[in-house]
């Protein structure tokens, strides 16, 4: 098991403005939205290389609310109508899909200080803007106590100290409230380091997670390795690598370089994924009483 590194504020700004850096290329490349999501999707079905670009784009965004469906799947019951928990909520997609499919009241919390308005402004698009609340917040300092029906964590939680913060996960969670968590875990120790380095987070097996969790208070409901599904939604994110090199000649050389990075990263990411290294699953804890 590894031992978790103390949070710094340093650390915690150097996330924000990772992500604040990246706004528009996320935008670009999984955009225009109002529904805009930055996280693996579940593919059942990879078409060959070669499909032109308009159709990979919909099929990565099919993708990534499939494993929003998937997720609220794993729940069983999800509080349909009830008050939702986003942490981490990127460009708000999966607030505005809990809002939408789900008639939730969602609370959508971003510690990039500009999404905090796009978000809103997606929602009124989305026509879900009295339902969605963003809030630029730390996900260790969500104000209340017993406030939400569930809490929804789409890779985020590998960004966070996962003792403390499922001991504040329990606090706001109503008794009977779900902890539902997509993430991607640890397999093999030595892929720790080049992951954390790549993508900002602190990666974690899923048995570190569960001890963890147990300790605060929260008990496994679900435990779902869908890491073969996320296999194929790699492949379509290279497919549009390779469009975007092909659309955009006379880049500088910063970004080519940037994006011959993200090409090695993401098929070391599938690689492992494949063989054992890597483990994308889901997550379903529930605090009893």
């Amino acid at each position: 098991m590894r031992v978790e590194p103390p949070r710094s504020e340093a650390r915690h700004d150097a996330v924000a403005a990772y992500y604040e850096e990246k706004t528009e290329r996320i935008l670009r490349r999984y955009g225009p939205g109002p529904r805009v999501h930055f996280h693996v999707g579940l593919v059942d079905d990879v078409p060959p290389p070669g499909e032109p670009e308009p159709l990979v784009r919909e099929r990565v965004h099919a993708s990534q609310e499939a494993l929003l469906a998937e997720l609220a799947r794993a729940v069983g019951r999800f509080p349909d109508g009830g008050d939702v928990l986003d942490v981490g909520c990127g460009l708000g997609g999966g607030a505005l899909y809990w809002a939408s499919a789900h008639r939730a009241w969602v609370t959508a919390v971003t510690n990039v200080p500009s999404h905090v308005e796009l978000v809103r402004t997606f929602a009124e698009i989305e026509g879900v803007g009295a339902r969605v609340k963003p809030m630029h917040c730390d996900a260790l300092a969500v104000p209340g106590r017993a406030c939400f029906d569930a809490v929804v964590a789409v890779e985020s939680s590998s960004y966070l100290p996962r003792a403390e913060w499922f001991r504040r996960v329990r606090a706001l969670l109503r008794p009977g409230g779900v902890l539902a968590i997509a993430d991607c875990f640890l397999g093999r120790p030595e892929l720790a380091a080049p992951f954390d380095r790549y993508w900002r987070t602190r990666i974690g097996a899923v048995d570190e997670y569960l001890s963890a969790a147990h300790a605060a208070g929260l008990e496994l409901e679900v435990r779902d390795d869908v890491s073969g599904r996320a296999v194929g939604f790699w492949s379509l994110t290279l497919e549009l690598l390779a469009h975007e090199r092909y659309s955009t000649p006379g880049q500088p050389p910063s970004r080519v370089l940037a994006r011959s990075e993200s090409r090695r990263e993401h098929l070391r990411l599938q690689q492992a994924l494949m063989d054992g290294g890597l483990e994308y699953g889901l997550l379903v804890l529930r605090r009893e009483d």
